[in-house]
C-alpha cells in the first residue's frame, strides 16, 4: 500500500534526524601511548683538589642550578652567578660541584633530566650518597624546591635563593632536610612573600629551616648569598642518616 504523500515527508525527516543524532553521540575510548623524549645537558663538573690525592675516599657533591639569564645559550654563561662564578675566581670547595645548563630559555627546568644526570655523575665518581647537596637561584631555585618534593630522599640540605613553590610543597618536602632561603626585599622579579610564606609554613610544620632576608636588596640576592662561606660549610656538615 503507497502512504500518502503528506504522511511520507515528515516521516522520512523524522528518520534522517534520528540518524543524525545517534551519528553525533558522544563517545569516551580507553586507550594509552608510550611517550619518549630527549634532553641534552652540558655542564661543568668541579673536583676538590682532595679527590685524586684521597683515592679511597668518598666525596660530597653540590647540585647547582642557574637562572632564567643563563638558559639557553653558551655554557660560558653559567659561570656568571653562583658557585660557577666562585669557581673562576678560585674559590676552592671540599666537595663536587655540578653546574648544569638549562638549554630552553623560555622553559622551566626538566627536573627528570636534571635528576639523570646527577645519577649518572654519582654513579661514575666516588660521591657520598648522604652527602648530595641542591641549591639554585631564581628560576633554579624554584627547581630546586621542585626537586626536593619529587625527590625528598635524594638531598642531605638544600638552599634556595630568591625562588619560589606553591605552599603545599611544604608537605612533601623530608623533614630531616635542612633548608637554608635566601631572599632580597626588594626583589620585583620574585617577591619576598614567596619565600615569607613558604618559611613560615615549614616552622610550622616544625622543619629545620633558616632564613636570611636582606634588606634593600632586588633580585640579585644570589651576589651576597653565595659569597657567604659559611653557606658552605653548613653544607658540607650536613648528611642524610
Amino acid at each position: 500500500m503507497r502512504l500518502p504523500k503528506n504522511l511520507c515527508t515528515p516521516t522520512l525527516l523524522l528518520s534522517l534526524l534520528l540518524l543524525h543524532g545517534c551519528a553525533a553521540q558522544s563517545r569516551l575510548i580507553e586507550d594509552e601511548i608510550k611517550t619518549v623524549s630527549t634532553e641534552t645537558l652540558k655542564y661543568y663538573l668541579y673536583y676538590p683538589e682532595a679527590y685524586d690525592s684521597h683515592a679511597e675516599e668518598d666525596f660530597g657533591l653540590l647540585l647547582f642550578l642557574h637562572g632564567g639569564g643563563e638558559s639557553g645559550g653558551n655554557l660560558e654563561e653559567i659561570k656568571e652567578n653562583g658557585p660557577p662564578k666562585l669557581l673562576v675566581e678560585g674559590k676552592q670547595f671540599p666537595f663536587l660541584v655540578l653546574a648544569p645548563q638549562n638549554p630552553h630559555k623560555k622553559k622551566w627546568w626538566n627536573t627528570e633530566a636534571v635528576m639523570q644526570l646527577l645519577d649518572s655523575v654519582v654513579n661514575t665518581n666516588r660521591v657520598d650518597k648522604m652527602r648530595i647537596y641542591l641549591t639554585g637561584l631564581s628560576r633554579g631555585g624554584s627547581a630546586a624546591w621542585q626537586l626536593s618534593t619529587q625527590y625528598p630522599n635524594k638531598f642531605a640540605a638544600m638552599a634556595v635563593v630568591c625562588g619560589m613553590a606553591p605552599l603545599p610543597y611544604a608537605h612533601w618536602i623530608d623533614k630531616k632536610m635542612p633548608i637554608w632561603v635566601f631572599h632580597g626585599d626588594q626583589d620585583e622579579v620574585i617577591s619576598v612573600e614567596e619565600s615569607d610564606k613558604m618559611v613560615d609554613k615549614l616552622k610550622h610544620m616544625g622543619y629545620n629551616v633558616k632564613y636570611t632576608r636582606y634588606e634593600g636588596v632586588g633580585h640579585n640576592s644570589w651576589e651576597r648569598a653565595y659569597v657567604n662561606d659559611s653557606l658552605y660549610t653548613w653544607f658540607n656538615e650536613q648528611k642524610r642518616d
